[in-house]
């Protein structure tokens, strides 16, 4: 991760508004100077130029008007701006505070997130943020307004890693979907009976689009720690002990084929899945993220 990002997560920068805001901003410039505003030309609502008919060109483009006074056919172009909706939703249960190297997932994922919301914020998209555990769901509905980013930086702050996924009929506010949206949700993916993995095949429907940021720990792939150690489930308090010099070839096999099994479910599904590791740079993260949008929505 880039020193001066990693120097910025830490509780004192993150637990507050203006360093949410600072972490955002630090991260956004750092890696972009363009616009997720692409422009596409269609049939849109603001007109942009006439040009010459030809042989292929939608028919309900003509400008009849332009015939009648030119005897000639003009295809009648527009610019379409493809701002949408955009939901950010944040896994927020215990097994989130998972740490490595002094950042937690949760630390991660909030600059992940206030980058993202900054970036949606100066390019004109409606945005609210969702943050999901067995003891709240807290929502911030999306909005376009000039206060919306305080409100979604305010909630970030607050999000503390407390209990288990939320899996009671409390979750079906998140299904409530409206027209074009894109919707990012953030996660270690750890849950009892697949009730994460249910949760994001309800996400997509046909118009929306849905990236799914799957974080984990370098250490915590690898289990490349020297010895015997007793590992405790952050969400049950569940403990085990392992040999990892034994131990490790099995685990990396189990966990490289849920990976796997995770990756291709979701493709098949037309969800997009990225695994961030937290030693990665968040600025190479959301650079990818956006690279694969682009091509999403071509």
């Amino acid at each position: 991760m880039d020193p001066r990002i990693k120097e910025l997560l830490n509780p004192a920068t993150l637990n507050s508004i203006n360093g949410l805001e600072l972490i955002a901003r630090v991260i956004v410039e750092g890696f972009m100077s363009g616009s997720n505003k692409s422009q596409s030309v269609g049939a849109g609502q603001e007109f942009s130029q006439y040009r010459s008919y030809q042989p292929g060109d939608d028919l309900r483009q003509l400008d009849w008007k332009m015939f009648a006074r030119s005897e000639r056919y003009y295809i009648k172009e527009a610019v379409i701006e493809t701002n949408i909706t955009v939901k950010f939703m944040l896994d927020a249960s215990r097994s989130m505070m998972y740490e490595e190297s002094g950042v937690t997932k949760l630390q991660y994922a909030k600059a992940m997130m206030a980058a993202l919301a900054y970036l949606a914020r100066k390019q004109g998209d409606t945005f609210g943020l969702f943050t999901v555990n067995d003891q709240e769901i807290k929502s911030i509905l999306p909005r376009f307004e000039q206060q919306q980013f305080i409100r979604f930086l305010t909630e970030l702050v607050r999000v503390k890693g407390e209990g288990k996924w939320e899996k009671s009929k409390d979750i079906e506010q998140l299904f409530d979907h409206h027209g074009k949206e894109m919707i990012v949700f953030i996660t270690d993916l750890y849950d009892d009976s697949e009730d994460i993995q249910h949760f994001i095949s309800r996400l997509k429907t046909k118009r929306n689009e849905v990236i799914v940021f799957h974080l984990m720990g370098q250490h915590e792939a690898q289990l490349d720690f020297e010895g015997s150690f007793t590992f405790e489930d952050l969400e049950t308090g569940f403990k085990t002990k392992a040999d990892t010099r034994t131990q490790q070839v099995d685990y990396k096999n189990r966990l490289q084929n849920w990976l796997i099994e995770s990756r291709t479910w979701m493709l098949e599904k037309q969800i997009n899945y990225q695994l961030v590791q937290l030693n990665q740079s968040v600025e190479d993260v959301l650079r990818d993220f956006l690279t694969v949008r682009k091509r999403l929505v071509r």
